[in-house]
C-alpha cells in the first residue's frame, strides 16, 4: 500500500490564520503542511497538502488519490454538510479516510452536526485547531503499517 497521504482542504481554507481566527486560530495551510511533512517524514509517510473552493476539483483529487495514494485526510470545509459528489468519490477510494475539522462542529450551528463525509471516513477529527491534522496523520501512519 502507498505511504502517500493526500490531505485535502476545502472551501476557505486557503483565509486560514486570516478568517474568523477566533474559531480558527492564527495558523495558516502553510503551517499545517509544515507541521504534517514533519510528522509524515517521522513515520515514514510522504503527504501533499491541496486546497480549492471548487468541489469538482476536491473530486478530481480524490480520484487522482485512488492510484497514488494509501490514504487521504480529508477536511471539506462547508462541502462537509453538502456534498454527496464528495461522498461518492470517497466511496470509490479503497484507502482510508479520516476527515478533520478545526472547530468543534458540534458545537456550533445545527446545520454544522451533520457530515456526509463521516459516512465514510475511517475516523473524525473535530474541536483540535489545526493540531488535528497532525493527530490524523499519526493515525494514519498507524493504519498504513
Amino acid at each position: 500500500m502507498s505511504k502517500l497521504v493526500y490531505i485535502l482542504n476545502g472551501p476557505n481554507l486557503n483565509l486560514l490564520g486570516k478568517r474568523q481566527p477566533e474559531i480558527y486560530g492564527r495558523a495558516t495551510l502553510d503551517d499545517v503542511a509544515a507541521d504534517c511533512a514533519t510528522v509524515a517524514a517521522e513515520l515514514g509517510l510522504t503527504c501533499e497538502l491541496k486546497q480549492s473552493n471548487w468541489e469538482g476539483q476536491i473530486i478530481d483529487w480524490i480520484h487522482e488519490a485512488r492510484e497514488r495514494a494509501g490514504g487521504i485526510i480529508i477536511n471539506p470545509g462547508a462541502f462537509t454538510h453538502t456534498s454527496v459528489a464528495i461522498l461518492d468519490a470517497l466511496n470509490a477510494f479503497d484507502g482510508f479516510v479520516l476527515e478533520v475539522h478545526i472547530s468543534n462542529v458540534h458545537k456550533r450551528e445545527s446545520f454544522r452536526h451533520h457530515s456526509y463525509v463521516s459516512m465514510r471516513a475511517d475516523g473524525v477529527m473535530a474541536g483540535f485547531g489545526v493540531q488535528g491534522y497532525a493527530l490524523a496523520m499519526r493515525r494514519m501512519g498507524e493504519l498504513l503499517k
